[in-house]
């Protein structure tokens, strides 16, 4: 597969226009999640809500929902034939951008 389609562009150009590369770069994982704080934000705070009010295991139910997207997310990149690395960012980033589409 060719560099320039094993990046994860799309959700950081939503949040942060100017600051990616114009051509096909390597992308750090602080690219990625500097591109998604704000959803990392929401997980998170639903996540502490969930805790506190209702019960540590309603937490842990929602981390196990996150990590169940993030390994489908990763498994259908790899089986596209992906690498590792883009993989692993590409379903991180991909978790976060289609958990805002609901907002």
């Amino acid at each position: 597969m060719r560099p320039e389609h094993c990046v994860t562009r799309n959700h950081i150009e939503v949040f942060h226009k100017g600051l990616l590369p114009s051509g096909a770069d390597r992308i750090r994982l602080w690219m990625v999640l500097c591109g998604s704080f704000l959803p990392i934000l929401v997980w998170t705070g639903i996540a502490c809500f969930a805790y506190f009010v209702y019960n540590p295991v309603v937490a842990m139910v929602i981390g196990g929902l996150f990590a169940l997207f993030l390994t489908v997310g990763f498994g259908l990149r790899r089986r596209a034939r992906h690498s590792v690395r883009c993989s692993a960012y590409g379903a991180l980033g991909g978790v976060f951008d289609k958990s805002l589409d609901a907002f």
